[in-house]
Parts: structure tokens; sequence; C-alpha cells
């Protein structure tokens, strides 16, 4: 009796212990589960990555890019950010030297955002840095290596990108690619450019030397001829430079003597009013490009086509238009405009502003 008696008040107790234990272990594994859960969110993808630009310092940069500032040659470097497909991310409003007329006009097409933009440098060139850090630009982009002290003393983070020859257009775009994770536009890109100076070997193949004609590209009202690359878009288009004589320097200046010994057959400006100052001046009313009105001004659309741009490629298929216009056809070159700004820059340009630019 004592025995059973005995049983009878271990047998709850056992049975408490059993219910403790049981709810002891559920109660475990549920924040066990709980940890491994919190230890999952905190992990998180690190998108910090080291480039080295092209002044050769290691830039570090932090974490996705979501605003940009232009600094300098601001046509320049918006059209390599515009290609890359990020034009939304250029935070600043372009400099007095570009807004004074409306030649830069479509840069409000290609980042309409920038005309309510902070003016990052005022007329004379100078930064406004207190504008600059209010605006706090993930990435500050520059093609003068003065500019990169005074920004990164600051703590902001510089990008120095160059184009003095025709090579460094490689560097930079794969550059900006990585920066950007725009890999793919970047090899994109640069597979479209050779693509098209082989399509303008493919189109003059046949075009005999005595029938290729002289070309002459600058201000020409001042007798200067403001950038080497220009010797080489004119080449890529089958003419013939009347200004390439092998120089370094990246300007030129020539006299009225020299612009009548090299009668140009075509004469290509850099200003939208100077044909007619050309045509006004009677000492070059025997030039055969006076003669045959043979004088354009070259575009500016995201940046000045003679100069450097990325639009390069198109700035050869317009001059072998304005060249020889029986084998690139206007019809042809408007295809070709039309395919470049609605692939890279993602902008589906209209019919009257593809006229407009073509001249």
């Amino acid at each position: 009796m004592k025995k059973m008696k005995r049983m009878e008040r271990v047998g709850p107790l056992l049975m408490v212990l059993l219910l403790l234990l049981s709810f002891v272990v559920g109660c475990s594994q549920p924040a066990s589960n709980a940890l491994d859960k919190t230890d999952t969110q905190q992990e998180t993808p690190d998108t910090t990555k080291t480039v080295t630009d092209m002044a050769g310092r290691e830039v570090t940069i932090d974490g996705d890019i979501e605003t940009i500032g232009t600094f300098g040659s601001i046509g320049v470097l918006n059209a390599f950010v515009e290609l890359m497909g990020d034009g939304d991310k250029i935070i600043n409003e372009m400099s007095p030297k570009f807004t004074e007329g409306d030649k830069w006009k479509y840069q409000y097409v290609f980042a309409p955002q920038i005309a309510e933009g902070p003016v990052f440098e005022g007329g004379s060139g100078e930064i406004q840095i207190e504008t600059v850090l209010e605006a706090s630009p993930d990435l500050c982009l520059t093609m003068s290596k003065d500019t990169i002290p005074l920004l990164e003393e600051k703590g902001l983070t510089v990008l120095y990108l160059e184009w003095e020859d025709l090579s460094d257009i490689e560097v930079a775009v794969n550059l900006l690619g990585d920066v950007l994770n725009r890999q793919d536009v970047a090899e994109d890109y640069l597979n479209y450019f050779d693509e098209k100076v082989t399509k303008a070997e493919e189109l003059t193949k046949d075009l005999a030397d005595e029938d290729k004609k002289k070309v002459l590209y600058g201000s020409i009202t001042t007798y200067t001829q403001p950038h080497i690359i220009a010797e080489w878009w004119i080449d890529a288009a089958d003419g013939i430079s009347v200004t390439d004589n092998d120089r370094d320097t990246n300007s030129y200046e020539y006299t009225v003597e020299d612009l009548l010994a090299w009668n140009p057959d075509v004469m290509i400006t850099t200003g939208g009013k100077m044909g007619e100052e050309i045509k006004a001046d009677d000492r070059l009313k025997d030039i055969t490009a006076v003669k045959e009105d043979a004088i354009y001004a070259v575009p500016t659309v995201a940046h000045t086509w003679g100069n450097r741009t990325v639009e390069q490629p198109l700035t050869i298929m317009w001059a072998m238009n304005k060249i020889y216009p029986e084998i690139m056809t206007t019809d042809m070159l408007k295809e070709e405009i039309e395919y470049f700004y609605s692939h890279f820059f993602k902008t589906d340009l209209s019919d009257e502003q593809i006229t407009e630019i073509i001249g």
C-alpha cells in the first residue's frame, strides 16, 4: 500500500518533468531557426570594388552609383554616362559656357533632369565646392587632373577619364562600364565601333584615289583646326584632310594662303553661321567648297561630333554623307543615327530631330 502511494506520488512528478523537457526541446528548435534566419538577413553582398582610373590612381567604389557629377569637359563626360544608359544619374546642370545658347540642347533630351540640377562650376570654370558637397554625388567624373585633389580632399569619390588619342576610348569605356556595372554595354559599344569603321572601309573600297575629296575641318574663319582626332575621322570616311601633317599637337593654326593653296572640296565647320562668313569673304570665292556650296556645320548632339565623343562612329557616317552622298545616302545615315541613340542612349529621336542633326 505504501509502495503504491509512493508510486502515485512519483507518477505525477515524472509527468511534469517530461512535459518540461518537451517544452524546452520544442522551444529550442525555433530559437535556433530564428538565429539562422537572422544571420542570413545580415549577410549582404559586398558591392565595394577598387579600380584603376586613367591617371593610374586606385579608386574605391563603395556601393552602387546612383548619382553622378561631371566636371570640366561636361559634354564629353555626360556623353560617356549617357552611352551606358545611365544619363538619369547625372545630377548637375551644365556650366555657363555650355548654356549660353542652344548648341547643347540635346543634353536635355538625353538627361532632362539636369535642367533643374545644381551648377557645379562658375563662368570661369571655378568649382562651387559648397554646392557640390550639398549635392554629394556618389561619383565625380573629370578629365582634369587639377580637379582631383579639391574634390578628393572633401571625401568625394573621383574618377579620372582621358581621351588624348583613339586608343583611349577602349580604356575609358571599359573603365566606366566596370564602375557602373555596365560591362555588357561597354563590350557592345566597342564591337559596334569596330563594325562601323569596317563598314566605312567596305563602302569606300572601290573609290579611286583621284576621286577622293580634300576636306578641311575646324573654325575656318579663325583659321584653326581644333582637334587632332578630326584627322582620324576624315580619313576613316575616306576623305583627305588638308591639315593632316603628322603633328602631335592637338590644335593647328594656318593662314588664308594655306587655305587657298589647299583648295578643299569640302569644308566642315565647328559653327552654324560660319558658312555665311566664309561665303562673304571675297578672298575665298574661288575655293571649290565655296563655289559648290559644300560647307557644312558639324552636329553637336551629346557632344560636338568633330571632337572627342563616343558618337565618333556617327561622325564617320555623317562625314561620308557630306563628302560622298552617293555612297552614304541620307536615308542610310538616318538609320544609323536612329539606331545609335535608341540602342545606347535609350532615347528615340523624332524624324524632325534626326533631320536637324544631319543638317
